[in-house]
């Protein structure tokens, strides 16, 4: 079983925070959280609850292995790790699938 490093998952969060040009303050508020307690989460001092590290994830528009294991994979190999056909995999369907799922993405960006 793999160990967390909180010090390495909140120097991850600090990274991504800073690229979005974000305070602290900024964070903290996005996420309902004292900004004291984003500096001890970033330092790796404090552990987060479940619940804030899913806001922290959403806030971020961070997938979670990235911020945990800083595994960063392209959204074709997240598709692709979920589409298991049982007997082969069948490139029109993928494709077809892949439509889909973009359009479904560009539907939610624009409401």
């Amino acid at each position: 079983m793999y160990e967390l490093d909180y010090a390495k998952i909140g120097a991850r969060i600090r990274q991504v925070r800073k690229t979005k040009g974000w305070s602290q303050d900024t964070l903290a508020k996005k996420c309902g959280i004292s900004m004291n307690f984003v500096g001890n989460i970033e330092r790796g001092t404090r552990k987060m609850s479940m619940d804030t590290f899913a806001v922290l994830c959403r806030e971020l528009e961070m997938d979670a292995d990235a911020l945990l294991w800083g595994v960063v994979q392209s959204p074709d190999t997240v598709v692709k790790n979920m589409w298991k056909h049982p007997a082969k995999q069948d490139l029109d369907s993928y494709s077809m699938y892949i439509r889909i799922m973009k359009s479904v993405a560009d539907i939610m960006n624009d409401g």
